[in-house]
């Protein structure tokens, strides 16, 4: 049996993965959200139409080892490994001997020896690849010092579910709230609206969050524009590890990445502005210094008019905020996708979830089978009912 597949960054993930994981995260979405509503809402026609997402976490636990506080990524963990018929078991930095007793390479044996995943969120990058060296079981980084690639999957949806703000055509009416009709044995068609190329601006500090955006948003066919002090080679730039792997998958040719120190420029043209958080975990100390250099950098209507973003540009931030990042008018206003985003975390998760920890299949090959095992089926003239020892993503409770 191949070794567990683990998820430390999309960069290690083909396109088509990407996209797999988009789509699975939006038919999740669909598929569990009309489960979280009042039922008394529902008609009953409505009602009794409701299936379940995948259960491919029944009866297993995903260890949530968190070093680092956090929010969004804990209760998207949390909630979304309940409606995938699982447990998420917190372990806090406080709660075991990682780091005090024990190490990383024994602490994933024991971990995977009682847990069947483990989503963590460490300081150094090396951390969570320690951890996923001698893991049995698939390791995903909730957040490292170099990646958060969940983060991204979310900021991803977040902008095809409001695709028609860009120019696609907008949702229809009758799509979203329920879950889709499936046919049994066969996958959802796409539920992920098509999403035009989009011209991207990061403003702020080149931490985790702006690095999967590098080796992600051009292979989609969106184009990057950073701005930090000093440019490219100031010291807030994306270090080396990162931009190899930029440059390893061709991200920065065809114009995909344009980076300056001018916060102005970076934003000219821009469909979308995103900032972080200046100072990070870790670094209060330098609290000071970071706020002197990033004068400037606020991400302001007065910016974005003055540097010729889009006219209907939209603004997004994986939170929490300060304010000295993005003012109230922008943060509040009709422009800001923040919370959409934020709740996205959940569904997005939850399909990192199912495909790398419940199914360990990235590449959808459990479908490819079943779509040819029912070819097979029609033209003997069988029914879908014959089959009925094969499991489905949507079964009724």
């Amino acid at each position: 049996m191949p070794g567990p597949p683990h998820l430390l960054t999309l960069a290690d993930l083909t396109v088509p993965q990407l996209k797999r994981l988009l789509n699975h995260s939006a038919h999740l979405k669909a598929t569990a959200q009309p489960w979280l509503v009042p039922h008394g809402s529902l008609s009953f026609k409505r009602a009794n139409a409701l299936r379940l997402p995948s259960q491919s976490l029944f009866n297993k636990s995903v260890a949530l080892l968190f070093s680092k506080r956090s929010t969004r990524t804990r209760i998207a963990a949390e909630t979304g490994a309940a409606l995938l018929g699982g447990r998420a078991l917190f372990l806090g930095r406080e709660d075991i001997q990682l780091g005090v007793n024990e190490s990383p390479r024994d602490t994933a044996r024991v971990i995977g020896g009682m847990c069947e995943g483990i989503f963590a969120r460490v300081g150094d990058h090396s951390e969570v690849e320690e951890l996923a060296k001698y893991s049995p079981v698939p390791v995903v980084n909730a957040l490292s010092s170099l990646w958060h690639p969940t983060q991204i999957l979310a900021d991803l949806l977040t902008l095809h579910e409001h695709a028609h703000l860009f120019g696609a055509p907008p949702p229809s009416p009758e799509a979203p709230a329920s879950a889709p009709k499936n046919t049994k044995h066969q996958p959802p068609k796409d539920p992920l609206a098509p999403l035009r190329p989009l011209t991207v601006a990061y403003v702020g500090d080149a931490a985790n969050v702006l690095h999967d955006m590098l080796v992600t948003f051009p292979r989609l066919g969106h184009k990057l524009r950073v701005a930090t002090p000093g440019g490219r080679d100031g010291k807030y730039a994306a270090p080396t590890a990162v931009w190899d792997r930029v440059v390893e998958l061709e991200c920065d040719k065809n114009d995909g990445i344009w980076w300056g120190a001018d916060p102005k420029e970076a934003v000219r043209g821009a469909d979308v502005v995103i900032t972080d958080t200046w100072i990070s975990m870790g670094q209060e100390a330098e609290a000071e210094q970071r706020l002197a250099d990033f004068q400037g950098f606020q991400v302001t209507e007065e910016l974005c008019r003055e540097g010729g973003a889009n006219p209907d540009w939209k603004f997004m931030h994986c939170l929490p905020r300060k304010k000295n990042e993005v003012d109230d008018e922008v943060f509040y206003g009709p422009r800001s996708l923040v919370f959409p985003e934020a709740d996205n975390r959940k569904w997005t998760i939850m399909a990192v979830f199912d495909t790398v920890i419940g199914k360990w299949d990235l590449d959808g090959d459990r479908w490819t089978l079943q779509r040819k095992r029912d070819a097979a089926q029609h033209k003997n003239g069988q029914t879908d009912e014959a089959d009925s020892d094969s499991d489905s993503d949507s079964e009724k409770p």
